[in-house]
């Protein structure tokens, strides 16, 4: 296997990978961060255009093994059947066993990131609708939060309280030194 192929196999590997993880049934506790941490790496501009790169690279590599595959086709075709298994037969064969192992590599490679990113969006899309459902469903105990809420806006109210307090004190003040000079 020639050495882009075995990187489109490492990509194989890591999309499979990413997948197995997107597919785990982990709780949102868990999933959650752990979606973040995956999808960090992925809005770098950088990365998306290597990615953009890669997937091209992939394409024409598909493209070229599907042409690969019809040539040996032709070729096998062409050779006289007669001929029983002649050595020439059985090397047109095995050339045509690598242009099919590569077709269907890159195949699946490019079809398993088209799921890969959609599974990871519906992930994405599950966790958002589950903190929705969370913060909107009435049996969701709110009222720990409502009353944290209440005490910290009565804290802000009497900080400003305070602030308003010492800022007319100031303006006295700034009254007095002004009649002085």
């Amino acid at each position: 296997m020639s050495i882009y192929y075995k990187m489109v196999f490492g990509i194989l590997v890591a999309e499979v990978s990413f997948f197995s993880v997107l597919a785990l049934p982990l709780p949102s506790k868990i999933r959650k961060p752990l979606v973040s941490v995956l999808v960090r790496p992925f809005l770098n501009d950088i990365i998306q255009v290597a990615i953009k790169c890669m997937l091209g690279f992939v394409l024409l590599l598909f493209v070229d093994s599907i042409n690969r595959v019809y040539s040996v086709e032709q070729e096998l075709d062409a050779i006289n059947p007669a001929g029983g298994y002649s050595s020439s037969r059985m090397e047109v064969l095995s050339r045509k066993f690598f242009a099919q192992r590569n077709m269907y590599l890159t195949g699946i490679t490019l079809f398993l990131t088209f799921v890969v990113v959609r599974t990871f969006n519906l992930v994405r899309e599950l966790l958002e609708l589950k903190d929705h459902y969370h913060l909107a469903s009435p049996d969701y105990d709110t009222s720990a939060e409502e009353k944290r809420n209440v005490e910290l806006k009565k804290e802000l109210q009497s900080k400003i309280a305070e602030r308003d307090a010492e800022i007319e004190r100031l303006k006295e003040k700034a009254k007095a030194l002004q009649k002085e000079i």
